[in-house]
């Protein structure tokens, strides 16, 4: 292959027209490529470098996006033979600056740069050497670069040589900070953290995919407002539902995200409000005819298609209140603690289509039944489940609806034949809502353990607690997953 200069009126070239090569000793190089993928300062400085040679050159088919293959510049126009080293530039030959074949550019940079090795030199005899062992640590050996034919200096050539092993370090550092930062994205808590592992997203989450997970985000999503740069919404989601499902303490997660305490804590509170407001219509009282369409075999064998709700209470343990009173109303005689408790409805297909707001746990399940609005959803001719704890006989009468709790035997020897059959229909029949209710309980162990007491206290302008809340999107949560009643 031929290579010729392309500086205007140099006619260097590596073979004559008649294809014989010439013996000249030169050297040929190519412009110098932008490299955009080393980092904001390597990218900035072979910018400046391309730049500085097609400056240089001034032909008029040579721009910075459009430099033909067979463009070369011989070593006649630098100071050393050689173009020096990319980081180097305050060299004059980090771009060609001789017998150019033009006058407009002056070797000004040549006097400047004799100028600044001539201060380091004086430095140089004022101060004690560097240690070359020092560097031989720091950096590998490398070739000192031969002298030049034209007998350029010798310090120049050392300080070259000093820059290549400079180089060299900061391509190792470059390197091993895009291998961190490869670890760190694969370690980092986002999508990539739950792709492709349902197992794991169902321990972290309680939802059984990612899809499910992803659909959440779209629901909520436009309503989050970032309080904080650092945790995109799909983290603030995560983060939120990890705290439902392990109970992590909030220092811990803090640790997981890189954030502040109490950035996790005002995300935490942040995300439920939404959840709240966006997943609420999840937990649905179904019509009628949505629910005798669907309706479990073993439910109409028992009762026909007339069973619309089972009802049942919990109780979920909360940190002992200061007041008197307050403890007189939360402690529950049946738990022996202070309690919040919750009405919970399933339909007979396994979902919840009915939670209440929290109770003290002194209260009776027939006043939280008569009291929290369940009633209203009743329709005439409907048939209720329940234990034995709700005498609510009267008040869902009053709807023209049937109750069906388990028969007592109190003041009798035993139950006669019908009763037990009645009962053991009704006792395998209602199971179904308390296996609901240890599904929510060991999905989301955050109602296992014991509440903070803040979290019992109502929230601001509005008639619910932030426990309320947490129950209310837990449940939604649930709804999200396979029932447990078979079909």
């Amino acid at each position: 292959m031929v290579n010729r200069c392309c500086i205007v009126g140099c006619n260097s070239a590596t073979h004559d027209r008649q294809g014989k090569k010439i013996e000249n000793g030169l050297t040929f190089h190519r412009f110098p490529a932008w490299r955009r993928n080393h980092g904001d300062q390597v990218s900035e400085i072979t910018k400046s470098r391309r730049l500085a040679w097609i400056a240089a050159v001034r032909r008029p088919n040579i721009t910075f996006h459009s430099i033909p293959m067979s463009m070369r510049v011989c070593s006649l126009h630098f100071h050393s033979g050689k173009p020096a080293n990319e980081m180097y530039n305050s060299h004059p030959d980090w771009a060609p600056s001789r017998h150019l074949g033009h006058t407009e550019m002056k070797a000004t940079k040549t006097a400047r740069y004799e100028r600044q090795e001539k201060r380091k030199r004086q430095r140089t005899d004022s101060t004690p050497a560097m240690d070359e062992t020092v560097i031989d640590d720091l950096v590998p050996p490398v070739e000192t670069p031969a002298p030049a034919e034209d007998g350029a200096d010798q310090t120049l050539l050392t300080e070259c040589d000093f820059c290549q092993r400079r180089r060299a370090e900061i391509n190792r550092l470059l390197e091993e900070n895009r291998t961190l930062k490869c670890e760190l994205g694969q370690r980092k808590m986002d999508e990539h953290f739950l792709k492709d592992d349902n197992v794991k997203v169902k321990y972290y989450t309680g939802l059984p995919h990612l899809e499910v997970v992803m659909g959440v985000l779209a629901c909520v999503g436009p309503y989050m407002t970032q309080s904080s740069k650092v945790l995109s919404p799909f983290q603030m989601l995560f983060l939120t539902l990890m705290r439902l499902r392990l109970n992590l303490p909030i220092q811990h997660i803090a640790h997981l995200f890189f954030v502040d305490r109490k950035t996790v804590s005002k995300t935490f509170s942040d995300t439920i409000n939404v959840l709240h407001a966006r997943t609420s219509p999840l937990i649905n009282w179904p019509g009628r005819d949505a629910l005798h369409a669907t309706m479990p075999h073993q439910f109409v064998e028992a009762f026909g298609k007339r069973v619309a709700v089972i009802l049942d209470c919990f109780e979920i343990f909360i940190q002992r209140p200061s007041n008197l009173k307050a403890q007189a109303q939360s402690y529950s005689h049946y738990k022996h603690n202070t309690t919040m408790k919750f009405l919970i409805g399933i339909t007979p297909q396994g979902s919840i289509s009915f939670i209440s707001k929290g109770w003290g746990g002194r209260v009776s399940d027939k006043h939280v039944t008569d009291n929290c609005g369940i009633l209203d959803k009743l329709l005439p001719g409907d048939l209720v489940l329940a234990d034995r704890g709700f005498d609510i006989q009267d008040s869902v009468g009053l709807m023209c609806a049937e109750v069906k709790i388990p028969a007592f035997t109190k003041g009798r020897c035993q139950l006669d034949a019908r009763d037990v059959e009645s009962t053991r229909k009704i006792a395998h029949l209602r199971i179904h809502v308390e296996r609901v209710i240890g599904t929510v309980r060991n999905k989301y162990t955050i109602l296992s353990a014991k509440v903070p007491i803040h979290m019992v206290l109502p929230c601001k302008d509005e008639d619910m607690t932030f426990l309320d809340k947490i129950v209310s999107v837990c449940c939604a949560l649930t709804n999200m997953s396979p029932s447990v009643v078979l079909k």
